[in-house]
């Protein structure tokens, strides 16, 4: 574990694994603890890994003003981290929520990334979001067995829930977690469950919070990003969509879109010789 201080003073964590040329890895959740990314299905073979806990989770402290957990306020933390790293230009991976941080970095500091793979990424930064139809089309191509027809289910009142002006609870979302990987095993299960211990709820509540995003300052400062950015969606993951993934690689003008056979929202776990493959091809050669 390495230590560095952000611009109000309150100490980071990052994490360092395997050997090569850096990637900085930015952890969803929201506000969960880079813990949960693993090795990314095998990348340290061929990079260094420099995983972020952003702040007020894993091993980084809790800051003094919990307004700033706000995702726009965590841009100046990746600038940070690229300075203490010494880094003219860097790749960046995010995954999940942290599109969002690396969308707006990106709005913000076109010139130090270069490449960008977002990783299942969330798009309300520059507005974007499938409708529950889409999302309801996606969901039950699993139907047919168990536990994807309970989790169907339970997504299908989550919707109703939604649309009825009400709030699903945590124990509502966690019937439907089954349908965010594309394997439900012993190993994804034990990753469902270390969710609890390694997600600050506090934080991820604040995340989004009003005045967080401006999508269409947002989406005018993607198109003055140089570098490549790859869009990887998951086939069987519902947010986003494949669609929505080639809608957000479009607003980058050296975005590409794909989409990983038989992979969920995390996909590293579903095939990871698959998914290290295509993340290190990007990174290598942007395509």
């Amino acid at each position: 574990m390495s230590i560095f201080t952000a611009h109000d003073g309150t100490e980071l964590a990052y994490h360092v694994r395997g050997e090569g040329e850096p990637l900085v890895c930015l952890p969803g959740g929201a506000m969960r603890a880079s813990a949960y990314l693993g090795d990314l299905g095998g990348l340290t073979a061929g990079r260094r890994l420099v995983l972020l806990d952003l702040r007020g989770t894993g091993d980084s402290a809790v800051p003094a003003d919990e307004s700033t957990y706000r995702v726009d306020r965590q841009v100046a933390d990746v600038e940070a981290l690229r300075i203490h790293l010494g880094l003219e230009r860097m790749d960046v991976l995010a995954h999940s929520a942290a599109g969002n941080l690396a969308q707006l970095y990106a709005a913000a500091h076109p010139d130090r990334l270069r490449r960008l793979a977002l990783i299942t990424p969330t798009c309300w930064a520059v507005g974007l979001d499938s409708t529950p139809e889409r999302r309801l089309e996606v969901v039950r191509k699993r139907a047919g067995g168990e536990p994807y027809d309970t989790a169907i289910a339970a997504y299908e009142r989550i919707l109703c829930i939604l649309e009825a002006g009400g709030t699903p609870t945590p124990a509502h979302w966690r019937e439907t977690m089954p349908l965010a990987y594309g394997r439900w095993d012993d190993e994804v299960r034990a990753h469902v469950d270390a969710s609890g211990r390694e997600k600050n709820a506090a934080a991820g509540a604040v995340f989004a919070g009003p005045g967080a995003f401006d999508p269409p300052a947002t989406r005018a400062a993607l198109r003055r990003v140089a570098g490549e950015v790859l869009v990887l969606a998951g086939e069987l993951d519902s947010n986003p969509t494949a669609g929505l993934a080639a809608e957000l690689a479009g607003l980058f003008p050296r975005g590409v879109a794909d989409v990983q056979p038989g992979g969920a929202h995390f996909p590293w776990l579903d095939d990871p010789r698959w998914f290290a493959t295509r993340v290190e091809r990007f990174l290598a050669t942007g395509a």
